[in-house]
C-alpha cells in the first residue's frame, strides 16, 4: 500500500501527456463494466506504481507505471486460457501474438501490455470479460 496516492500532476510528469490520457481512458473503460476495490501499490523493480483492479481477493487487472510507460496486465488462468483459445482467432493479431509469446506459469498466462493508443481497448475488456463478467450497468 501507498502512503499517499500520485496526484494527476505526478502521474503526468512520470508517464508524459499523451501516456496519462491512455491510462485515464482505460481505467474509465473498465470502471463503466466493473465496481470493483482499487488499490494503490509500489511497483517492484520494473516499475514505479502499480493500480490494482480487486474484487472478493481476486485480481481483475493490475496497471503499472514507471517514466513514459503505461503497464496493463491481465493474467489468464487455465479455464480463461481455454476460453481465449476457443475464440482467439477472433482477436487483433497483435493480442494472438502476445499471447502465443506469453510464458505460462503454474498459475496462469501473465499478458502485460503495454498501450501508446487506445486501439486495443476492445480487445482488453474482452479479455477482462473472460475473467469477470461485467457487474455494472
Amino acid at each position: 500500500m501507498l502512503d499517499t496516492i500520485p496526484s494527476p500532476e505526478e502521474m503526468t510528469s512520470l508517464l508524459g501527456e499523451s501516456r496519462y490520457k491512455i491510462w485515464n481512458q482505460l481505467n474509465t473503460r473498465i470502471q463503466e463494466n466493473y465496481d470493483m476495490d482499487r488499490t494503490w501499490n509500489t511497483g517492484g523493480k520494473a516499475w514505479k506504481y502499480e493500480y490494482k483492479y480487486r474484487r472478493g481477493g481476486k485480481t481483475l487487472c493490475a496497471f503499472y507505471a514507471r517514466e513514459n510507460c503505461v503497464g496493463f496486465m491481465i493474467i489468464l488462468g487455465k479455464d480463461e486460457r481455454a476460453k481465449f483459445e476457443a475464440e482467439k482467432e477472433t482477436y487483433s493479431k497483435e493480442i494472438q501474438n502476445l499471447y502465443d509469446e506469453t510464458k505460462t506459469y503454474h498459475d496462469g498466462k501473465w499478458f502485460m501490455f503495454q498501450p501508446t493508443d487506445t486501439t486495443q481497448f476492445d480487445d482488453y475488456i474482452r479479455l477482462l470479460k473472460i475473467k469477470r463478467k461485467p457487474n455494472k450497468k
